[in-house]
């Protein structure tokens, strides 16, 4: 593994191993944008790729959980990332998809601005997360994986959905 992927910030020794124990598990990725950036995510983790559709709306919850949608008879919470990334309202049009994602036993959605493609990434290509202030905790993000010319912001889908700002899936993955 790469050592430059050391801890960053206020990560625990066992933090830091779990980080770069889930790395190095993980070697394909799934790029979706938000705005201009891009990101990936376990490949593993992705059930489907569906268009959008307007889900139905619960009252007295976040911004960024736009609602539920009915698929084949499974309830799933919808998140538009980046209303969770303070990324500005999205622009729902043709280009917009909901990742269908298992996590745990809990079956999740999230809205993003589209999905380019899925990507090999060795341990080489992996950078360590630089320390900012930023609206994703850093425990939810992994590494930074460097494709030539392309940056992409690798998200560990699993830690961020059973966060406790979520509220969606902490019990499910127990």
């Amino acid at each position: 593994m790469n050592q430059s992927l050391a801890p960053h910030g206020g990560a625990s020794p066992a933090q830091a191993a779990s980080s770069k124990a889930a790395i190095a598990s993980i070697t394909e990725f799934l790029a979706f944008k938000l705005g201009t950036e891009e990101y990936g995510i376990d490949i593993l983790r992705v059930q489907e790729i569906r268009s959008y559709e307007e889900p139905t709306r619960f009252a007295n919850t976040p911004a960024f959980i736009k609602g539920v949608i009915n698929l084949r008879g499974v309830i799933v919470p919808i998140i538009d990332m980046r209303l969770k990334f303070n990324l500005g309202e999205a622009n729902y049009d043709h280009l917009t998809v909901v990742i269908v994602l298992n996590i745990g036993k809990q079956v999740v959605g999230m809205v993003v601005d589209g999905v380019s493609d899925v990507i090999t990434l060795t341990p080489d290509q992996l950078r360590p997360v630089p320390e900012f202030s930023s609206a994703i905790d850093s425990d939810h993000l992994m590494a930074i994986g460097a494709i030539e010319e392309r940056m992409l912001i690798l998200l560990d889908i699993e830690k961020l959905m059973t966060s406790a700002e979520m509220g969606l899936v902490a019990q499910a993955v127990q």
